[in-house]
């Protein structure tokens, strides 16, 4: 197993694929969309696109459907919901399928979608992305992060660090035995550095930073949360992701 960490879908080579990509927008997109299958959400359908989204949408009936968009770390107009894991509730969210659009997370999602092989993480899901990547033979993987708008985001890096780290310590083997390229090295150190302090990184973070201008303090401190969840989101066909049934 080798595992490569690409700190932007911009970072991410032309031309091979790996056997499993993993997307990784901690704040806040894959952290949303695992708290909306927690909850009991059907399915989660990934657009960069207003329109594309919005028409796609109104395939479904009415009450099967949630619009979720964001742009700049706020609620786009005229959606159900924004790109907080806080949104969704039994009674809102479960049963219903999601139609979403973010600034960052959509995006990484859609240059990794022709992987054999899609999934999200997050730190609230950091252990149940190890054991799902542990129970398959996967010769290469990709941790993506989103950034912000083509730039580095320390949040996503350390989720991969996080992940990458574990699957050393899981598999009992040195770093460098499974460290596909330098930046894997660089996440996992960063990991090291902040692992008892996550919240602390998120407010070091000029994503987070953004978001406490905006009073979503309560988002990062669910984000910061290690092994909540015990769940894997999984691309069903490019676009969609549905929960691993294991």
């Amino acid at each position: 197993m080798k595992v490569f960490v690409y700190h932007t879908p911009e970072e991410v080579p032309e031309g091979n694929l790996p056997d499993c990509a993993i997307a990784i927008d901690v704040l806040r997109a894959t952290s949303t969309m695992a708290a909306a299958f927690n909850i009991g959400a059907e399915s989660i359908h990934v657009f960069s696109d207003l329109d594309e989204l919005r028409t796609t949408s109104e395939t479904y009936p009415l009450e099967k459907r949630l619009l979720a968009g964001e742009r700049g770390g706020a609620k786009v107009e005229g959606f159900d919901l924004g790109n907080s894991p806080l949104d969704h509730t039994q009674e809102r969210s479960q049963g219903r399928h999601l139609f979403m659009t973010t600034t960052n997370g959509t995006r990484c999602l859609q240059r990794i979608q022709q992987a054999p092989m899609v999934i999200t993480a997050a730190l609230t899901t950091r252990q149940a992305v190890v054991d799902f990547l542990l129970r398959r033979d996967l010769a290469e993987i990709w941790l993506v992060g989103s950034g912000w708008q083509g730039d580095y985001s320390l949040e996503d890096t350390v989720c991969a660090g996080a992940i990458a780290h574990q699957l050393s310590t899981r598999l009992a083997c040195d770093l460098k035995a499974i460290a596909g390229n330098d930046s894997t090295i660089a996440a996992v150190s960063l990991y090291e550095q902040w692992q008892d302090s996550l919240l602390e990184l998120m407010h070091y973070a000029s994503h987070g930073q953004r978001l406490l201008r905006l009073h979503q303090e309560e988002d990062l401190k669910y984000c910061a949360q290690l092994d909540v969840l015990d769940l894997v989101p999984i691309q069903s066909e490019p676009g969609i992701l549905v929960m691993d049934a294991g």
